[in-house]
């Protein structure tokens, strides 16, 4: 109990973001968005990868298509989130339900690891 009386002022003072940093939020978030998460279309690193092989028939002629999500490193902050809240269909989901400090937490994040990549 006196542990708790001397600890508890602490938290008073403490700083809002003490528990996680905002690029550590940004990991988090890009990894699992309470949705489908950004890594598992954009890779990794943000570069884009193929999400998907399939063929299609024309003229009894096999045609390869590929969908791949795109290399999201370079995008500006408006581009990244005008994506995040699309209107038309898509295979990119929408996340329209993520707070704007979730969508900087992430940018931020993209950003750290494009940087790192160069």
């Amino acid at each position: 109990m006196r542990l708790i009386l001397l600890i508890w002022p602490l938290f008073l003072f403490a700083k809002e973001d003490w528990f996680i940093t905002k690029l550590e939020y940004g990991k988090m978030l890009y990894n699992n968005p309470r949705g489908i998460s950004c890594a598992k279309c954009h890779g990794k690193y943000a570069q884009g990868k193929i999400i998907s092989k399939y063929y299609i028939k024309i003229k009894n002629r096999k045609i390869l298509k590929i969908i791949k999500a795109p290399n999201i490193q370079n995008v500006s902050y408006e581009q990244f989130k005008k994506k995040l809240f699309h209107k038309k269909l898509s295979v990119m989901p929408k996340y329209d339900y993520l707070t704007n400090q979730e969508i900087n937490a992430i940018y931020m994040y993209i950003q750290s690891i494009s940087r790192k990549e160069k």
